[in-house]
């Protein structure tokens, strides 16, 4: 399926953000990228050709941007202030640029998003519909890491405490607690095989403490042939967008 690439301007960033973009008609889906950090990530996986039937049958649209991995989660030779500050500045895009234009793409002014992503796209999704539930009401985290201090070699700052799950869903409690509960869902997939390791016992733990907080949510655990890589995600991805919008 042909994509539309798109540049959009962020002024939380600072500069243009590349953006692909799939389907003609259904509710959005932003798909976060691994630490690659490449909007094409999932073309070049043939993720877009695995969803091609749904995308032709106006079952979702399918929304693509990079992001600034580079500047936060990756880039070890900065100060953590300095990270903090840029993936704040990447939540800031998402929220002020990225969601109104796609909100305007589809013609629906109070679209709900579905963030998705694998690996740390999936650290990404949670993060969004965690934080911001009215906007992001649906996540499809697929072998996340959602304790953020293991990304940053157990450095912690205040601004990182509040983009890492299990350490701030913990001590989420009264109104804002159950503000997460009434708007949004996260399904949380991850494998027991290779190069799984941290993924898996993050995503027990946070589904447990969800559990444990009455967030709605769907643990799904696969086997040890499930691997850390792409032709499992896609496996899961098929899995779950046909159980969302594979039928009518």
């Amino acid at each position: 399926m042909n994509g539309r690439h798109l540049l959009l301007d962020s002024p939380a960033l600072g500069r243009k953000v590349h953006l692909w973009a799939y389907g003609h008609f259904g509710p959005p889906v932003i798909v976060f990228p691994s630490a690659a950090g490449f909007a094409h990530e999932w073309q070049s996986h043939n993720m877009i050709d695995l969803l091609q039937p749904l995308l032709a049958a106006g079952r979702l649209k399918l929304y693509c941007p990079e992001s600034n991995v580079a500047e936060t989660w990756t880039k070890k030779d900065a100060p953590l202030s300095y990270r903090m500050k840029r993936h704040a500045a990447y939540e800031r895009f998402v929220l002020d640029t990225l969601v109104p234009f796609i909100r305007e793409d589809c013609k629906w002014p109070e679209a709900p998003m579905v963030g998705v992503g694998c690996s740390l796209g999936a650290s990404y999704a949670a993060n969004f519909a965690l934080k911001y539930p009215t906007v992001f009401r649906d996540a499809i985290c697929m072998s996340g890491r959602y304790l953020m201090t293991e990304l940053t070699d157990g450095q912690m700052n205040s601004e990182l405490y509040f983009h890492s799950p299990l350490h701030y869903m913990p001590k989420l409690d009264g109104a804002a607690l159950d503000h997460v509960r009434r708007n949004t869902h996260l399904t949380l997939v991850c494998g027991r095989g290779k190069w799984e390791e941290g993924c898996i016992e993050e995503t027990l733990m946070l589904a447990d403490l969800l559990r444990r907080k009455g967030v709605p949510h769907e643990r799904d655990i696969w086997g040890t042939d499930s691997v850390h890589d792409w032709p499992w995600w896609k496996k899961q991805t098929a899995k779950h967008f046909m159980a969302r919008w594979g039928s009518r």
